[in-house]
């Protein structure tokens, strides 16, 4: 008769189990989706499809886009130190700094002043753990969740996602503004349109927007991680804006790229600038 060891038996679950709950590896795995949205107010509904701006101009919008490049996913690390940091001789530990970041010899990307935190004795570095590469323009018209990948991968150590950074490359747009006053300070319904695009990885963003995520990756929490990230655009994107100082083309058509009404552009920009993504966490086992 042959006999086995329970030590034998045991052996396979050992190995399967030891792998999954090895310190520091395979702490949560993400499955992370992006969505743009431009969402119309209840309480601004001006009819025709317009809606009503604090500025009591109206507006309707009749396309829109916005271009990602990718968005980064951070977390907070340790640090401390006193002395200067200058991006062209960064300090021990960092290189290559370029676009408002530099390596690390971990191979995350730090902002300049989180380094100068750092440097400084603040206490604490943002570290990129992740980055999910969009390249892609979003109707935000007919929102719908896109899956995304992880780079260099999905699967998280022992930290806590606590921002998200988004590059912006582009943002398209036309519609129709009219005035709500009485007198009107123009006549009739005012096309506009909008393309405000970069070229190239190295060129600057239209906007790079940060929101707020809290998202443990340790033994507490269940390990997949559903992150629904989502930029969502409302009317009061509008509302610093001018239009009646706005000047029509030849066309009628108020073009926001024309230098004339560079003004106009600018304010609607520095709206976008400050939007701030938002993130829905629904989490699971593996």
């Amino acid at each position: 008769m042959r006999h086995f060891s329970s030590k034998a038996w045991l052996l396979p679950f050992a190995l399967v189990s030891g792998c999954a709950f090895d310190a520091g590896e395979g702490f949560a795995v993400l499955e992370p989706s992006v969505e743009a949205a431009y969402t119309p107010l209840s309480g601004r509904n001006a009819g025709d499809g317009y809606q009503a701006l604090a500025s009591d101009f109206q507006l309707r919008m009749d396309t829109g886009t916005v271009s990602l490049g990718s968005i980064d996913l951070l977390a907070s690390s340790g640090g401390g130190g006193s002395t200067t940091f200058d991006p062209s001789s960064p300090p021990p530990g960092y290189s290559l700094c370029h676009n408002g970041h530099c390596h690390s010899d971990s191979g995350a990307l730090v902002d300049y002043e989180d380094i100068e935190a750092e440097l400084g004795g603040g206490g604490s570095t943002t570290v990129t753990v992740a980055n999910l590469p969009v390249d892609a323009e979003l109707d935000l018209l007919s929102p719908s969740a896109r899956g995304l990948t992880c780079e260099p991968a999905c699967e998280l150590g022992r930290t806590t996602l606590s921002r998200g950074r988004w590059s912006v490359t582009g943002l398209r747009m036309t519609g129709s503004v009219r005035d709500g006053r009485v007198p009107a300070r123009f006549a009739g319904a005012l096309p506009f349109r909008l393309t405000a695009t970069v070229a190239g990885a190295e060129a600057t963003p239209v906007a790079v927007l940060t929101g707020d995520l809290d998202v443990p990756s340790d033994r507490e929490n269940a390990p997949r991680v559903e992150l629904g990230l989502k930029l969502e655009l409302t009317p009061a994107l509008f509302d610093a804006v001018d239009w009646a100082a706005a000047t029509p083309g030849a066309d009628g058509v108020v073009d926001l790229d024309a230098p004339v009404n560079a003004a106009v552009r600018a304010a609607l920009l520095e709206k976008v600038a400050a939007l701030s993504p938002t993130a829905e966490v629904n989490r699971g086992s593996r």
